[in-house]
């Protein structure tokens, strides 16, 4: 029996993220049409591999309708450029769509059924907002599965603040700034472009090119987001500015096996590990990333101490410090979303798991004192995933010196 291919993650991008609604950037931009521009910046920058090579394309949505709906990864290959030899399917797990474009692409590869592959995410919140059309089995709340508002996830982000008291609506106003504040250093830095492709919009007087994120608000403060209503419980904790807004974007990434890469002259950026998704009560989904990555871990046979660099997705600030407090990580560690997350740049939903992916492999490409590094986020109707992730670039000489 073959032995199983080593997965390497070869390079991804994304489009800048825009506020969902008539006033955000993307408004008059088709949903397939940002995941073609994602493809097409991803196709471009490794012009070395031949189109005809890539074995499999798959792109998720949480909302499949419309211009978001139609086997995604079939009509964005062929809209992007890829020879209609190169077939493609449309993935969905809500906010985990573009992580499980990755795992799922990573399983053929492993197993040989594919040598190289684009896994990617859209998300127009503003054509179609989460759940928008979809008929809920009246079960679920007859027979009590779940709360009748166990869909709506900032009322399971408040039941998390329930569970863990010491999460305080202080500690996550604080995060959140921490968020604004980090995203911004990395944009003035220069960190965070190289992933990001530009898209050219329909503004209705005219054309214009969107090259930066529409989300962030960089001169959030405490202060400010002490003000700020609570809209799903009256005296509640959870608010606009301590949450990931309503977002449209894309992302694509190109994963290979590594003797793939090798084959067709592209990097080596990560090494996948292992990956591993949990389930938990929906009604508090955001805990989800703690069993699925304390079964990734296991499965890798690593313990969390192993684990140099986090990229958590912050869907809710709630949700990212119930993560940390489970392991007794400090909520301002260096080593936490160092380049901030959505509650600064944004989450539209099934493509953020390879915006993530890419941040952890342009830090990994700073940080050769780092071995492991992990890309996790909860999901809608209770769910977790995790992936950890091997740096290439890992010396033991730097792991010694920054020790």
């Amino acid at each position: 029996m073959a032995k199983a291919a080593d997965v390497v993650f070869v390079d991804g991008v994304r489009t800048p993220f825009g506020r969902a609604g008539e006033k955000g950037v993307f408004w008059k931009t088709r949903a397939d049409d940002l995941a073609v521009h994602a493809m097409r910046g991803l196709l471009d920058r490794n012009s070395q591999l031949d189109g005809a090579a890539v074995d499999d394309v798959a792109v998720a949505a949480t909302t499949q309708q419309g211009d978001q709906g139609l086997t995604l990864g079939r009509t964005v290959g062929m809209l992007a450029g890829l020879p209609k030899s190169v077939p493609g399917y449309a993935i969905d797990r809500m906010c985990a769509g573009a992580m499980t474009s990755v795992t799922t692409l990573a399983g053929a590869i492993a197993f040989g059924a594919a040598d190289v592959a684009i896994a990617g995410g859209v998300e127009h919140m503003g054509r179609h907002p989460m759940g928008f059309g979809a008929d809920v089995n009246p079960r679920f709340v007859a027979e009590r599965m779940v709360a009748t508002d166990a869909l709506v996830m900032g009322s399971t982000a408040e039941r998390l603040h329930d569970r863990f008291p010491a999460i305080t609506k202080d500690r996550t106003d604080a995060f959140a700034v921490q968020s604004q504040q980090r995203y911004a250093a990395a944009w003035a830095a220069g960190k965070l472009q190289p992933d990001v492709i530009p898209v050219e919009v329909n503004t209705g007087t005219g054309w214009d090119i969107v090259t930066k994120d529409e989300p962030p608000r960089p001169g959030t403060t405490l202060e400010a987001l002490a003000a700020l209503k609570t809209p799903f419980r009256p005296h509640g904790r959870v608010t606009a500015g301590n949450a990931a807004g309503l977002n449209d974007g894309a992302t694509m990434s190109l994963i290979a096996s590594e003797d793939g890469a090798k084959q067709h002259g592209l990097p080596t950026k990560m090494r996948m590990v292992s990956f591993a998704f949990a389930g938990v009560e929906p009604e508090v989904m955001g805990v989800g990333p703690v069993p699925a990555t304390d079964k990734a871990l296991r499965k890798a046979g690593l313990s969390i101490d192993d684990i140099g660099l986090f990229e958590i997705n912050e869907a809710f600030a709630v949700q990212v410090l119930a993560f940390l407090d489970n392991y007794g990580i400090a909520q301002d560690s260096p080593n936490v979303n160092a380049w901030g997350g959505a509650i600064a740049v944004g989450h539209p939903l099934a493509s953020s798991g390879v915006r993530l992916m890419n941040q952890l492999a342009a830090q990994f490409a700073e940080r050769p004192d780092v071995r492991y590094g992990i890309t996790t986020m909860c999901i809608g109707l209770g769910q977790g995933g995790t992936v950890i992730w091997e740096n290439p670039n890992f010396s033991k000489i730097a792991a010694r010196k920054a020790a």
